[in-house]
């Protein structure tokens, strides 16, 4: 439903990407469960890295970040099911989210930021910034500037993203791609 990027994990107080302390920098996704699961979640985490790589920096880290204690478990579990079919041990740290911390708005929905007539279209409803980080339209636009998504996907909710004619078709273009 929502995407926001942040810091989260650490101890210092009010990180920023100036001035990040010991957090990490994370994705915060705020989710229907009667849509898609907290385990289909995982899974879509788990194949997009690899969880048995070691960590370079604090900054860049993976980890889960468990909003409670049914979340928790759910990401222990997946991580001894990762373990028993890989030959190595899983890296991807689980902990408890203490407290979240928005990043900068120029690093919120970054690739939809990089195409300007969606941009321009997702701007002009959502005036307000943190309206615009916080639309449900700007977070599956953003994802589809990525590369994520597929026609059918698209075809099924462009109707429901608010978007012109022309950003519309520009959007296709982009997903046939």
């Amino acid at each position: 439903m929502r995407t926001r990027v942040g810091y989260a994990g650490g101890t210092s107080p009010d990180p920023t990407y100036r001035s990040i302390g010991d957090h990490t920098e994370v994705l915060q996704v705020d989710f229907d469960p009667s849509r898609i699961s907290y385990e289909d979640l995982l899974q879509v985490f788990w194949s997009e890295h690899d969880p048995g790589a070691r960590a370079h920096s604090t900054q860049y880290k993976a980890m889960v970040l468990a909003a409670d204690e049914a979340q928790f478990e759910v990401a222990r579990r997946s991580i001894a099911v990762l373990e028993a079919r890989a030959s190595r041990p899983v890296m991807t740290e689980i902990r408890y989210l203490d407290r979240f911390y928005v990043a900068e708005d120029y690093h919120q929905k970054y690739a939809l930021r990089r195409d300007r007539l969606l941009s321009g279209e997702m701007h002009a409803h959502y005036p307000d910034e943190a309206a615009f980080r916080d639309s449900t339209a700007a977070a599956r636009l953003n994802g589809y500037a990525y590369g994520l998504g597929s026609s059918l996907q698209l075809d099924r909710e462009i109707g429901e993203l608010g978007l012109s004619e022309k950003a519309a078709d520009h959007l296709q273009a982009l997903v046939r791609r």
